[in-house]
């Protein structure tokens, strides 16, 4: 069975790596490939599943893919707990052991300036989420009903315009509730974090529940600042009816590798059809 090397992260070598023990993609075993002061977290993955075509299929399969960024997560959050890591693009693969090497090489400052910058530190995630009005729409307005006077119809007519009106300002209004609620909410917690990113809104299977998501921000926070960093989002969480705010984390730092701009970033969108993760 042909096989191809699956990275997950480039971390600092560790000083008893043989005995770390971990399943990866697959159920494979997790290992260690040292080069030039960096490790590279592998494991074996068949080619028939991540070689550039069949890989492009699976992408667009979400069970698939939450199943393979379950793994990925796991592995990443087993080696952070031993050392500090870059975690890397979910479905990075090598052809060989020469390739991850040369993957080292080729990212080497990049890659040791990030362990740098980002070792002691985790990720905060936070959603906001605006409720659906429970009020009814204008959809919902009964119609106006035929009767027998001219004046009677037109009455109803402008009842049914009003009601339409005020609905609509309604609305308008929650929605301009949910936007402050949502810079405040960000401003705050940015203050108290190293950095932030903020990721598109989440929609369709991505979006973790009811409501519209508003916010979906990443805080990058030092290990012993989170309970502070939790406590803070705790106080400014809105009450009000028709918000919902959620945090998760703490996380490696994926938001914040930089490794290759934008397109590394965007990888957490993928990893989020696996949000359930921190339901179980």
């Amino acid at each position: 069975m042909n096989q191809l090397f699956y990275v997950y992260a480039v971390a600092q070598p560790v000083g008893d790596a043989a005995s770390f023990a971990a399943a990866g993609v697959g159920d494979a075993p997790v290992r260690f490939v040292e080069h030039r002061g960096l490790a590279a977290v592998v494991s074996h993955v068949r080619a028939e599943d991540f070689e550039e075509a069949p890989l492009r299929a699976h992408l667009e399969d979400l069970d698939w893919l939450a199943d393979t960024a379950r793994a990925h997560e796991s592995v990443v959050g087993a080696v952070s707990g031993i050392t500090n890591l870059v975690p890397l693009r979910l479905a990075t693969v090598c052809r060989d052991e020469s390739g991850v090497r040369r993957l080292l090489d080729d990212g080497h400052d990049r890659f040791t300036s990030s362990l740098a910058r980002l070792d002691g530190r985790v990720e905060w995630g936070v959603k906001l989420y605006a409720e659906p009005d429970a009020a009814p729409g204008p959809d919902t307005a009964p119609e106006p009903t035929a009767g027998p006077a001219r004046t009677a119809t037109a009455t109803s007519g402008r009842d049914y315009l009003r009601r339409r009106l005020r609905s609509r300002q309604a609305r308008e209004k929650s929605w301009a509730r949910a936007d402050a609620s949502a810079q405040r909410l960000h401003a705050e917690l940015a203050r108290c974090a190293e950095a932030q990113r903020l990721h598109r809104p989440q929609s369709g299977q991505l979006a973790q529940g009811p409501g519209v998501n508003v916010l979906n921000a990443a805080f990058l926070v030092r290990r012993e600042e989170s309970a502070a960093f939790v406590g803070l989002f705790e106080q400014l969480a809105p009450q009000e009816t028709g918000l919902r705010a959620e945090l998760t984390g703490p996380w490696a730092p994926y938001s914040f590798a930089d490794l290759h701009g934008p397109q590394q970033r965007e990888s957490r969108q993928e990893r989020e059809v696996s949000e359930e993760r921190s339901e179980t």
